[in-house]
């Protein structure tokens, strides 16, 4: 009887092996299926609700979602295969991203949306009545130091080099009559930052967490134009992973009716939709 029952145990040992073995390709298969996709902040959000929608099912996409605070970190993981796909970056800053890291360069899939980048003051009603001297806080990222000095040019208060590029920053201002103060920030910090520093520029998404609304709140903002473009929002991947056929559906996920009427009750129709193909954003 010893014997038949070592036997026994034998063999049920070696079938738990096996259905072990099995269950682990089949979990590595389901991973090997999934994309996920990094982001932060309100666009994290989207793409939660996105993974779980029935859009996604329809397309047979099985997403997971990542949070990565950081847009450097972010960008480093998805170059390096940590993120499939992230969401969360304007078209500018992945073209500094990528002149700043060639050898872990991204490609870009689409087109996502625009959110106006807007100027906040709590002690003044206009970009006319800001004196001279005034202080403005900037964030300390170059794409976004740029972008916001394009903002500042484009109300009327300081005057830009020809060509200012996405990696220019205010050592290339060439008319200030204002003279004009900069403080450079964090830009995720600019809300609090509005309580001691009289004008400030915050990104709509770090806007939109503070209980901002860049078209209501804002003294400026920007407009949706072709001078704005390059602040177009994009989904991006690594370089090898351009041509992924899962990964571009994300972009026609995005853009479904379902999804965007979301988007746009959630947000207040701040994340203006631009369904336009790469071409749109690469021809000057």
């Amino acid at each position: 009887m010893r014997k038949g029952k070592s036997l026994i145990v034998t063999v049920l040992l070696a079938l738990s092996v096996i259905l072990l073995v099995g269950c682990g390709n089949q979990s590595k298969a389901a991973d090997d299926d999934t994309i996920v996709v990094g982001s932060q902040g309100s666009d994290l959000d989207i793409w939660e609700h996105i993974a779980k929608s029935s859009q996604a099912k329809k397309l047979g996409l099985n997403i997971k979602t990542k949070e990565i605070t950081d847009g450097a970190q972010l960008n480093s993981a998805t170059s390096q295969g940590q993120v499939d796909v992230n969401a969360f970056q304007s078209w500018s800053y992945y073209k500094a991203y990528n002149k700043q890291n060639p050898k872990g360069k991204l490609a870009a899939l689409g087109t996502t949306y625009l959110e106006p980048l807007g100027i906040y003051s709590k002690k003044y009603k206009s970009v006319e009545d800001i004196p001279d001297g005034t202080t403005i806080a900037i964030a300390n990222n170059p794409a976004n130091t740029s972008r916001g000095l394009l903002l500042l040019q484009e109300a009327g208060l300081i005057t830009l080099k020809k060509g200012f590029g996405a990696l220019d920053n205010t050592k290339d201002i060439t008319a200030n009559p204002k003279n004009l103060k900069f403080k450079e920030i964090d830009d995720t910090t600019g809300p609090r930052v509005l309580n001691d520093v009289p004008v400030v520029l915050i990104s709509n998404t770090v806007a939109l967490e503070s209980g901002l609304h860049v078209l209501t709140d804002s003294i400026y903002h920007e407009k949706i134009d072709q001078s704005t473009k390059e602040n177009v929002n994009i989904l991006a991947t690594a370089d090898k992973n351009k041509n992924n056929a899962n990964y571009k559906k994300l972009v026609k996920l995005y853009h479904n009716k379902k999804i965007q009427e979301y988007i746009k009750k959630k947000y207040y129709g701040t994340k203006i939709e631009v369904n336009k193909p790469l071409t749109y954003l690469e021809n000057k």
